[in-house]
């Protein structure tokens, strides 16, 4: 190693010793500065979720189920790890993450141009574009149009209440728009004819709908841009390390088949999304 020249000619041999200790340290927390080397060295990856996110991520006779859970258990086995899950609500999932509370982030997340630029997003695992969910016998929702000067839900701080309003402020009647802290609160009250509809990732209200068909129908055609769910980390030095080798286990689960399976045996089907980076619709 070669120490700076500086260090040598301003303390001598005398401190040349202490130099060294200085450049060694440095040495020292720029290995730390590696997440995937704290992951691996910890044996565990760490990923921040809300467990009211069904098919992703949810609870059944207080067990978690869903496609994130087995979609981590396959990129935990190619990091050499085990996965633990810390289930918040989704306001707080994202200030988790930058508070490096976790390492990286279920949900999965709508991919947004705006995002991109404050998170470092893996391969998407599903499509996302925004639908409606509205009662099942309710036939004054035949289309997206006809929530025109009712109340509708979704969940906040999501990018699908985002494009609820986008879509709403075309609308000619006013539109009252309800925020909820988790989704199952926008499906009880929905349930219970408080609101009219709810604004949700088609795969989520295709889900919810064929569990509760008697309570639930999907409103077609979906009104949103089309979109994709990705999982996503910080984005920064420290971290980039670890979400190459996700994005690594991802594209190979995409080429052996393993991510499509998943896709059809919790979202009904095998899905189309990009295998690289690309621009997103919004």
């Amino acid at each position: 190693m070669r120490l700076n020249s500086r260090c040598n000619k301003t303390f001598g041999k005398t401190f040349g010793g202490l130099c060294l200790a200085m450049a060694m340290a440095g040495v020292s927390l720029a290995a730390q500065a590696d997440e995937l080397a704290d992951v691996k060295q910890a044996g565990v990856l760490t990923v921040g979720t809300e467990l009211q996110f069904a098919p992703f991520d949810f609870t059944e006779a207080g067990k978690q189920k869903g496609l994130n859970m087995e979609v981590f258990a396959e990129l935990a086995k190619e990091l050499g790890v085990k996965v633990t899950f810390q289930d918040l609500p989704w306001p707080s999932v994202l200030p988790g993450l930058e508070a490096k509370k976790f390492d990286i982030v279920a949900g999965p997340v709508i991919v947004t141009q705006a995002r991109k630029e404050r998170y470092h997003f893996l391969l998407p695992i599903a499509e996302a574009t925004v639908s409606l969910m509205a009662g099942a016998k309710d036939d004054s929702i035949k289309k997206p149009e006809d929530i025109a000067g009712k109340a509708v839900g979704a969940g906040k701080g999501s990018a699908q209440l985002e494009e609820l309003k986008t879509f709403a402020a075309t609308l000619p009647q006013k539109v009252d728009i309800h925020e909820y802290v988790d989704n199952n609160q926008a499906y009880a009250d929905l349930a219970a004819k408080r609101i009219v509809a709810v604004a949700n990732s088609l795969p989520n209200i295709s889900y919810v709908a064929s569990q509760r068909s008697n309570l639930y129908k999907v409103v077609a055609p979906p009104f949103g841009k089309k979109s994709y769910f990705a999982y996503l980390g910080r984005k920064d030095a420290e971290a980039d390390s670890l979400v190459a080798a996700l994005d690594a286990g991802l594209l190979k689960m995409h080429q052996d088949g393993r991510l499509a399976a998943l896709q059809k045996k919790w979202l009904g089907a095998e899905m189309d999304v990009p295998t690289a980076d690309f621009t997103p619709s919004w």
